[in-house]
């Protein structure tokens, strides 16, 4: 019974992509810091648990559609559906009942989120995942679902949608495009094994490079554009911006480097720090805010 229980929490890990939703639930945590006059933790654990099931839901989702073109991936080929250890019909029940605990969570806290986060299960599910196939294109709207999550927070602590959330949600969103063309640059041989169509010109060329410097320099700007007082309650003192194009700094002359070499390991290099540019700027911003205004229990 214990094997089968450790079993069992191991393929729920996997069908949900547990590191994923992880680092997607931090960035709504993030942003309800940020956003929240007072921290409430029954909120504050809503948010997190209504939002790891609507993350969790999405990705079983997607490994249900993706099932047999996982299987061709070496990357995926091992995931509880294209393994045959988790059916379908299991599969399917999981991704449901999270659905249904996440939105019921969610509204618990308040509508606007939950609406929020429905909307980013149904265009991760039916929009972004069957357009990989189709067309590169897929990475914009995939980037849409994608963005949500950081505004999520915002919204959760204040139950408004504003220029506020709507900053946090362009930064993300910008944000995604050069750290996953960089993913998939790094795995194009085995995503054209899948079947999928994901780099901007369909090659790991000079074009698609620039395309990556140019999404990194969007991403730097619109990182930094609360310092000048035109978002709000969103605010980012100066000495917080210039560590954080700082950052982008680094991860611009990765995107140039990736420009001058097309190297693969330096696409690798590019994602790693992409990932990490994204978290230390929750950081940056929460940390910021604490010391603009303290922290309310």
């Amino acid at each position: 019974m214990g094997n089968q229980s450790i079993s069992f929490f191991e393929e729920f890990k996997a069908i949900t992509k547990f590191r994923l939703a992880v680092s997607v639930v931090f960035s709504s945590i993030a942003a309800y810091l940020i956003a929240a006059t007072k921290i409430d933790f029954v909120e504050l654990t809503l948010l997190v648990t209504g939002g790891y099931a609507l993350v969790g839901a999405s990705n079983a989702y997607n490994q249900i559609i993706e099932r047999n073109l996982d299987a061709k991936m070496h990357r995926t080929k091992n995931r509880p559906i294209p393994s045959g250890r988790m059916s379908i019909k299991n599969g399917l029940f999981i991704a449901v009942f999270l659905t249904l605990s996440g939105i019921f969570l969610l509204y618990f806290l308040n509508p606007k989120t939950a609406f929020f986060g429905t909307l980013s299960v149904i265009l991760y599910t039916l929009a972004y995942t069957p357009l990989k196939t189709k067309t590169p294109l897929s990475v914009f709207v995939g980037a849409i679902p994608g963005a949500i999550p950081f505004m999520l927070g915002w919204v959760a602590a204040t139950n408004d949608f504003g220029i506020e959330p709507g900053t946090l949600f362009m930064i993300q969103f910008f944000w995604q495009f050069p750290h996953f063309w960089a993913l998939a640059w790094m795995l194009d041989e085995d995503y054209n094994r899948g079947g999928f169509k994901l780099l901007p010109t369909g090659k790991k060329d000079h074009s698609t490079a620039l395309q990556i410097i140019l999404y990194t320099l969007w991403m730097m700007i619109i990182s930094i554009v609360p310092v000048f007082g035109i978002t709000g309650a969103l605010i980012l003192s100066i000495p917080a911006a210039i560590i954080l194009f700082s950052c982008g700094l680094f991860m611009l002359f990765f995107a140039l480097k990736l420009y001058m070499d097309k190297e693969t390991k330096t696409a690798r290099t590019l994602m790693l720090i992409s990932v990490s540019y994204i978290t230390a700027l929750q950081i940056i911003y929460v940390v910021d805010h604490f010391i603009r205004v303290g922290i309310n229990y």
